[in-house]
């Protein structure tokens, strides 16, 4: 066993052993509070740049299930331990050689209860894991001089648009990072997918003649993304909108609101949120370091629809006039609750009574 280390910018060391690839990473520290969906958050590219601790005690105690986990995005796994011998099918490959495989840097042995204790009280912290014998001073330095990345998004977004072919509505993604599982529900809706890289203009989505455009999910600082930003701003109004995560900050900027970044974030599959309109709570899961700030919606359209019962946080928002709403949390979970299913469904609830609405306008134009 290699004997390797976590180092943060304040100067904590935690000593652990190493697994998966061997080579030194930064990222950003946040911890993960979900008890199940290990692969998932694994395969989650919203996970990009940061170093993720796992809460739960043990992970992959069934190993790695290579058809629904094929890459990862993480800079790099803590563990308090690991299961490394798959208990499942063949198709299992067990998370040492699956980290080994990403090139993804492993600590086990950790003490990742007062880990995350020291995040929630500090907030996220750079740290680095590195080699035991690697001197702390010089590696306290060079995370202390190294920048917040700003290019997460264009690492994960799609290079070029792709098509999922289907009879129903035709919806394009603005992918940010987005989660297959999103791409799940709106095939299984039979609608007929485009996914567009992140700086896809209003012109090139509108030559695609899309029913409803959804933004999605992803890494990062939404005001990293001027691009997508500058795009939401020129759609045509009466477009159906639906923004989830990041895509659910970028649209609440484009529609002048103003974000923020959180102490902890939050990342994990139990989440309470409450829907607003409907006077029902839910379970969520989330993956997020930034928020909708609340006092800068005073001067836009746009009206709370869910809220964080936690923290009174913002957690969902839909404009007064247009047909545009968005969610913090994933609707479809994956890892996690499903109770918020619906809102794919509302989602093309909305676009079919836009397309109702142009039916009796061309109607009354010919009549």
């Amino acid at each position: 066993m290699n004997k390797r280390r976590l180092v943060l910018e304040d100067g904590t060391v935690m000593d652990g052993i190493g697994f998966g690839y061997q080579g030194e990473v930064n990222g950003e520290m946040i911890f993960n509070t979900g008890m199940t969906g290990y692969e998932h958050v694994l395969s989650d590219p919203s996970y990009c740049g940061q170093l993720v601790v796992m809460t739960s005690p043990k992970i992959s105690t069934n190993g790695i299930n290579q058809s629904d986990c094929v890459s990862s995005y993480m800079n790099g796994l803590i563990v308090k331990d690991y299961g490394n011998s798959p208990n499942r099918s063949q198709d299992a490959k067990d998370l040492n050689s699956f980290l080994l495989d990403q090139q993804i840097p492993g600590l086990a042995n950790i003490d990742t209860r007062m880990l995350t204790k020291h995040i929630r009280q500090f907030g996220t912290l750079k740290g680095s894991i590195v080699d035991a014998d690697t001197p702390i001073d010089m590696t306290i330095k060079k995370l202390k001089s190294v920048k917040d990345s700003s290019d997460h998004v264009q690492k994960v977004s799609t290079q070029k648009p792709y098509v999922i072919p289907g009879k129903g509505a035709n919806i394009v993604i603005i992918d940010l990072g987005m989660k297959h599982s999103i791409l799940k529900e709106l095939t299984a809706r039979d609608c007929q997918v485009t996914v567009v890289p992140y700086n896809y203009s209003a012109d090139q989505i509108l030559q695609l003649k899309p029913d409803g455009i959804l933004i999605s999910s992803g890494p990062g600082n939404p005001k990293n993304l001027p691009e997508t930003i500058a795009t939401i701003q020129q759609l045509p109004r009466h477009i159906p909108v639906f923004g989830i995560g990041l895509g659910h900050q970028v649209m609440a900027l484009a529609l002048g609101a103003d974000t923020e970044k959180m102490l902890n974030g939050h990342h994990g599959n139990n989440y309470p949120v409450k829907d607003l309109l409907k006077q029902k709570s839910y379970m969520t899961s989330q993956n997020h370091l930034y928020s909708v700030s609340r006092n800068s919606l005073r001067n836009t359209d746009l009206e709370i629809t869910h809220i964080g019962l936690n923290e009174d946080s913002i957690e969902g928002l839909r404009h007064k006039s247009y047909s545009y709403f968005s969610v913090q949390f994933q609707p479809e979970g994956k890892p996690g609750p499903e109770d918020m299913h619906y809102l794919y469904d509302e989602f093309l609830i909305k676009i079919q009574h836009h397309q109702a609405k142009n039916e009796e306008d061309v109607y009354a134009e010919k009549y």
